[in-house]
C-alpha cells in the first residue's frame, strides 16, 4: 500500500479519524504550550487561591498548592508525549533489527539472541523498573532508557517470526539462489516485509509507555523537576484530593491521559485493519 493511500485510507476510517485529530490537537498542545496556558504552572509566583473549582479564570481548578491544573496538563503532555514517542522508536529500532537479524542468518545467532529475549521477557518487569528509578534517578531520560530496556524483547521474537515466514517465499528464495548477500535480503526484502508490523507495534508500545510513565510517576517514581500527568495525580493522591472534595484534581489529569493513550491505539487498530490483509478482507465482508 502507498504512503498517500494508506494515509487517506487511514483519515477514512473512524478510528483512524479520531487518532490523528486528539493526537493532533495534543501536539499542538504540547508544542505552543507557553501560548495556550494562562499560567506558568514552573512559576511559584502565578498562583492562586488553594483548592478552587473549576471557573472561567481557572477552567480545571487549582491544586492544593494554588497552581492552575489546567496549565500543568498544557505543560505536562510534553513529557508524556516525549517519552511516548522516544520509548516507541528505541523500542521498535532495537526489536526490529535484532528480530530481522536473528530470522536472517538464523543458527547460533538466532539461538544466542532469543536466548537473550527469553531472559528479558521473564524479568519482573516493574520491581526492576522501580529499583533502577531508585538508585540510578528518576530522570525521564533514565525512564525512558528503562522503559526501552524491558520493552523490545516481545516485538523481536514478532519481527523474527515474520522475517523466518518470509524467507520462505518464492521471491526470497529466488534471490538467494541468485547470490544475493544477506544484508542485501535484509534491507530489500525481510526488513520491508516487517513494516506492518512494526507500525502497529510503535502505536501500541507509545500509548502503553504513556501508561506506564503515568503510573511510575503515580507511585512517586517519575521526575520531580517536571510536571507530567502522573505527577498531578501523585500529588492529588499525597494531599487526599478525594478527602478534600478536589474531584477535579483527579478527573482532568486522569482525562488527558486517558485521551492521549487512546487516540494512539485508535491510530493502531487502525493502522493494523489496513496493513493487515485478513482484518482488512473480513472488515469489507462486514
Amino acid at each position: 500500500m502507498k504512503r498517500y493511500s494508506f494515509l487517506k485510507h487511514l483519515w477514512y476510517s473512524s478510528q483512524g479519524k479520531f487518532g490523528i485529530i486528539t493526537l493532533s490537537l495534543l501536539v499542538i498542545m504540547a508544542v505552543f504550550a507557553p501560548l495556550i496556558a494562562p499560567f506558568d504552572p514552573y512559576d511559584i509566583t502565578q498562583r492562586g487561591l488553594r483548592l478552587q473549582p473549576p471557573s472561567w479564570k481557572h477552567l480545571f481548578g487549582t491544586d492544593w498548592y494554588g497552581t492552575d491544573i489546567f496549565s500543568q496538563i498544557v505543560y505536562g503532555s510534553r513529557i508524556s508525549l516525549i517519552i511516548g514517542g522516544a520509548t516507541a522508536l528505541g523500542v521498535t529500532v532495537i526489536g526490529g533489527l535484532l528480530g530481522v537479524i536473528a530470522g536472517a542468518y538464523g543458527r547460533g545467532i538466532d539461538t544466542l539472541l532469543m536466548r537473550i529475549v527469553d531472559f528479558v521477557m521473564v524479568l519482573p518487569g516493574l520491581p526492576i523498573m522501580i529499583m533502577i528509578l531508585t538508585y540510578v534517578g528518576n530522570s525521564f531520560y533514565v525512564l525512558i532508557m528503562v522503559l526501552v530496556l524491558f520493552g523490545w524483547a516481545g516485538i523481536s521474537r514478532v519481527v523474527r517470526a515474520v522475517v523466518l515466514s518470509e524467507k520462505k517465499r518464492g521471491y526470497v528464495e529466488a534471490a538467494i539462489c541468485a547470490g544475493a548477500t544477506k544484508w542485501y535480503l535484509i534491507k530489500k526484502h525481510l526488513l520491508p516485509a516487517t513494516y506492518p508490523v512494526l507500525v502497529v507495534n510503535t502505536a501500541f508500545t507509545a500509548a502503553g509507555s504513556m501508561l506506564a510513565e503515568a503510573g511510575l510517576s503515580f507511585l512517586g517514581f517519575g521526575d520531580p523537576r517536571v510536571i507530567s500527568w502522573g505527577k498531578i495525580l501523585n500529588n492529588a493522591r499525597t494531599s487526599n484530593a478525594l478527602v478534600l472534595g478536589a474531584w477535579w484534581w483527579i478527573i482532568f489529569p486522569g482525562l488527558a491521559i486517558f485521551l492521549a493513550s487512546f487516540s494512539v491505539m485508535s491510530l493502531g487498530v487502525a493502522a493494523e485493519k489496513l496493513l493487515n490483509p485478513k482484518l482488512r478482507d473480513r472488515r469489507e465482508e462486514v
